[in-house]
Order: C-alpha cells, then sequence, then structure tokens
C-alpha cells in the first residue's frame, strides 16, 4: 500500500519539518491532516529557513503535490501569508496545492476567545491561535468551512451565529468582538486567493491512493498531546496519532503501509501540563539553548528534559510506529552525562507503564544514566561515524522501543542526516 503517517511521537516539536521535507523527496502527493497553525514546522534548505504553520512541509519541492485536509482548522489570514512568503521566494503552488473545503476556518472570535481564556485560572497554555474554538465550533455543528468563502452571503449568516454563540463569554470576560463587517471583509480579501485552490482533497487522495502513488501523511503536534490519547485535559483540541490521518486525510487504514514516530533525543513540552522528566536547571537551560527551543509560532520558550521511554513506548503503540526518526541528537553533544526515564515511582509502586494526565503529575521518573560524547557529529554519514557513546544512546533507544531507525538527525540541515531506512525506496 502506498501511503506512509509521519507522526510526533512526543509533545510535539520533535522535528517534523525536517523529515517530511526529507521523505518527501520520494512522494508523489503530501496532505497535512490535523491541527492548525498552533504550530510552526521549520524548514533549513540552503541555509535559508522558512517557517510553516498550516501549509505541508512538503511544499518546497516544485514536483510535489500538496494537500490540506479536511481534518485541519485554518486561519484564512495567516494562510495567506504563507502564500505570499511562496511568491516573495518565488515558488510556484497554484498548480499543485489544493485546499480541502470541508477544512474548518478560524475566526477572528475564535482567536479573542482563546485569549480570553487563558488569562484565567483554567489556562492550559495554549498558544492563543483559536485552534481549540474552532474544534469547539466543529463539533458543536456550527462551524464554517473553508467552502462557504464560495458564498459570503451564506458565510455571513452562518458568522453571525457563531458571534451569538461566543457574544456573552467574550462579554464577561471583558472582551468585544469584533464587528460582522470587519469579518466579512477580511473573508472577501481571502476569499479572492483561497477559493481557486478549494477541492475535494478527500477526491484527491482516494484518486492518489488508486494509482498507487506515494502518499505522505504529515501531522501536528505529538501522541502526548492527542485528544483522546495525551495526557488529558493538557492537550490539543485533534487527533494527533496515526489514527487522525485517516479521518483528517479522508484515507482508509488498509492504504497505510508505514508509521514512521518522530522522536526528539531529548523532550520538551510547551504550556502546561505534567512533564515527568523536566530539567529545571543548567542541564534545562543547556538543552534550551543548544536546541534552540524556542516556539517558531509564539517565540515561547520550551520546557526541557531527557527523553522518557516509558511515554515513548506508549506512543508507539497508540501510533502502530514501525520506524523512528530520531531527531536533534546533536543537540546532546557536550553533555557529560545522559540520563533517561526507564520507570516511574508512583504511589501504588515503581512502574514502567505510562500513566494518564492525572497520574502524570505525581509520577517520579527512575533514570538510567549514559555516558555523554563532546565530538561534533554534524558530519556524519553513518552511525558507525558517530562517537561510541552517541551510537550507545541511539542503539539503546532502538533495541529498547524494538523499533528500527529510519533516519538520524544529526543537525538541522537536510544534508545534516543519517539515513538509515527510508518508508519509501529512493527513486
Amino acid at each position: 500500500m502506498p501511503a506512509v503517517v509521519i507522526a510526533g511521537a512526543q509533545w510535539g516539536d520533535e522535528g517534523k519539518g525536517k523529515v517530511v521535507d526529507i521523505f518527501a523527496d520520494s512522494a508523489d502527493l503530501v496532505v497535512r491532516y490535523a491541527g492548525g497553525p498552533n504550530a510552526g514546522h521549520t524548514l533549513v534548505v540552503n541555509g535559508e529557513k522558512l517557517i510553516v504553520r498550516l501549509l505541508p512541509s512538503g511544499i518546497l519541492h516544485p514536483d510535489k503535490r500538496c494537500v490540506l485536509g479536511q481534518g485541519m482548522v485554518i486561519d484564512p489570514g495567516t494562510l495567506v501569508s504563507e502564500l505570499d512568503a511562496l511568491d516573495a521566494r518565488n515558488i510556484a503552488y497554484r498548480e499543485r496545492l489544493s485546499v480541502s473545503d470541508r477544512a474548518h476556518m478560524i475566526l477572528p472570535i475564535h482567536v479573542l476567545v482563546d485569549t480570553a481564556r487563558e488569562r484565567g485560572p483554567q489556562a492550559i497554555g495554549t498558544t492563543k491561535r483559536g485552534v481549540g474554538p474552532a474544534y469547539e465550533d466543529k463539533a458543536a455543528r456550527r462551524g464554517l468551512l473553508l467552502g462557504s468563502l464560495r458564498d459570503l452571503s451564506r458565510a455571513k449568516e452562518l458568522v453571525l451565529r457563531q458571534l451569538d454563540a461566543w457574544g456573552p463569554f467574550l462579554r464577561e470576560s471583558g472582551t468585544e468582538a469584533p464587528p460582522i463587517d470587519t469579518i466579512m471583509s477580511e473573508l472577501t480579501r481571502a476569499a479572492d486567493r483561497l477559493v481557486p485552490l478549494l477541492a475535494d482533497t478527500q477526491g484527491i487522495v482516494a484518486a492518489s491512493v488508486k494509482r498507487n502513488e506515494r502518499i505522505l501523511l504529515e501531522g501536528a503536534q505529538g501522541a502526548l498531546l492527542d485528544i483522546d490519547h495525551g495526557t488529558y485535559p493538557w492537550v490539543t483540541s485533534s487527533s494527533a496519532t496515526a489514527g487522525g490521518a485517516c479521518t483528517g486525510a479522508g484515507i482508509g487504514p488498509t492504504a497505510i503501509q508505514s508509521v514512521v514516530g518522530l522522536v526528539k533525543a531529548y523532550c520538551t513540552r510547551v504550556g502546561e501540563g505534567p512533564f515527568p522528566t523536566e530539567q529545571k536547571n543548567d542541564t534545562g537551560a543547556f538543552l534550551q539553548k543548544a536546541g534552540h527551543e524556542f516556539g517558531s509560532v509564539t517565540g515561547r520558550p520550551r520546557r526541557t528534559g531527557w527523553l522518557d521511554m516509558p511515554a515513548l513506548k506508549y506512543a508507539i503503540s497508540v501510533n502502530g510506529i514501525d520506524r523512528i526518526a530520531l531527531t536533534k541528537l546533536d543537540v546532546l553533544t557536550g553533555l557529560k552525562n545522559i540520563d533517561v526515564c526507564v520507570a516511574y515511582k508512583t504511589k501504588n509502586g515503581e512502574s514502567d507503564r505510562f500513566p494518564s494526565g492525572e497520574e502524570l503529575v505525581d509520577a517520579v521518573p527512575v533514570f538510567r544514566r549514559f555516558a555523554g560524547w563532546s565530538e561534533p557529529i554534524g558530519n556524519a554519514l553513518a552511525t558507525d561515524d558517530l562517537p561510541r557513546a552517541a551510537q550507545d544512546y541511539v542503539r539503546f533507544i532502538s533495541e529498547e522501543t524494538g523499533t528500527a531507525l529510519s533516519l538520524v538527525s544529526v543537525g538541522p540541515g537536510r544534508h545534516e542526516t543519517i539515513s538509515l531506512d527510508a518508508p519509501f525506496p529512493a527513486r
């Protein structure tokens, strides 16, 4: 079967942009299937950085077709800004980018609601991009589909319904909702750019499957932020696991041949929620600085800590991961020792099971220590080129999880990668 899912196996920020960009070389179609502009994927090609929040990371490949699937929530203004960035770099997209007319829109009112909530005691550390409220409107059956941009008079009726629904909350929080004319003016401008790109993307994906093409399915965030499987309630509002690819892209599970799990060589987390291996010390500061751990969308510093093996094994299980793409191994260079959580001490004794969100709050990690290394590894072309200590660390991750390595990233650039077992054979 032709489809490969790229899924984050931690709390997001695992390096999807680079990995999808690499695998897209051998793909025919790249599909973003979930999430919204709350997470940015950073691409570094020829020394130039491009951050995409909505567009699939494969958009930089001029011969690849790209899809924004119906599982996403899309801010029209943000998408137009990303298209402007492509135009500024002379990257052609109009004949190869399709946007689902069934994807839901994020409106300015969603952003206001998200921001107001983050000021209160129930704040969970969202990016305040309106993603959660947009998914709420979707579930409440009052959402606004991108296809509504084809009929702006109908769109206005739906926007008014959302203003009525959210108005009381905003007034109570001391926030004034934007006038309907302002919202419609923004949507009218966006429609000029986006309507020509709207399509039945499920049909596009289905046709690609029928032709036995290579399809790369790109998610957002990570398994530990999944609405069903993550550290609830400190989670995102969408399906961040591989299962979300089926619903978000409109593809059957029998069409998926492989799931590649993205694993950072250490752990990071943005926002609130339990993080047992977090290092609020010099080690954490080292990882944050060396890994440039600041949100590409918000600029917020990410919380940093050691690799969590029970959490990783859990993510492998719920995603059906059969290959690991290990990222940011180079960030660990210079550390004398590297710790890995292999179990937790809980009120019920020691366990290597990953507990639920509330249980995780009181879990104390049990660490296994590895020797670090000081030699630069950016020029390594094979795992044998790595320092012995780095080889031991990489081997432990693969053997402990029972999962083959697809690649090891030893630097931010596309070329700074050790390729081992690509999901698509090279062409």
